[in-house]
């Protein structure tokens, strides 16, 4: 049970570790599946940055001397689902493309909320390094879901859209 601020802290810590080594198993998946070259850039953007805030996940729990608990983020686990089952049941091109977009937007939403809430407990805590870090990974995903977002309003999920329209 948790009793205080920093075990809630502490809990978010496992709770992102656990959501950026999904993320690491799914991300792959995203670059190889999209068809435009801007959105593998953005996803293998978004992988190097997941490697990077996983490593420094593990920094803070270690500088705390957090144990490891074996433990699952069910939000990034159902988001991972989700955007594995969109991917195949998506025909190659815009249209997977644009189902793409929309996971990646859900996901750099989720660690935007996670990362956000995470950093505000640290800077209660007075735990100013971690705070330093969580703000640098809070950055690096707004900054990913704005390139994400950019790509969309490029036009791709018109041009998705109308690629399907006949189906409906």
């Amino acid at each position: 049970m948790i009793t205080n601020l920093e075990q809630l802290y502490f809990n978010q810590i496992h709770d992102l570790c656990s959501a950026e080594s999904q993320l690491l198993g799914v991300l792959p998946q995203m670059v190889a599946f999209s068809s435009r070259t801007e959105l593998r850039d953005a996803f293998r953007l978004c992988l190097r940055d997941s490697r990077t805030h996983f490593s420094s996940l593990v920094e803070i729990r270690k500088e705390h001397g957090i144990s490891h608990e074996t433990m699952i983020c069910d939000a990034m686990r159902g988001l991972v689902i989700e955007t594995k089952k969109h991917l195949t049941k998506t025909v190659p091109g815009e249209v997977r493309d644009a189902v793409l977009i929309a996971s990646g937007n859900r996901i750099e939403h989720y660690e935007m909320a996670s990362y956000g809430v995470a950093k505000a407990f640290a800077d209660c805590l007075g735990f100013d390094r971690d705070s330093k870090l969580l703000a640098e990974m809070l950055q690096d995903v707004c900054e990913a879901d704005s390139a994400i977002t950019r790509i969309a309003a490029g036009g791709i999920f018109l041009t998705g859209a109308r690629s399907g329209a006949s189906l409906v």
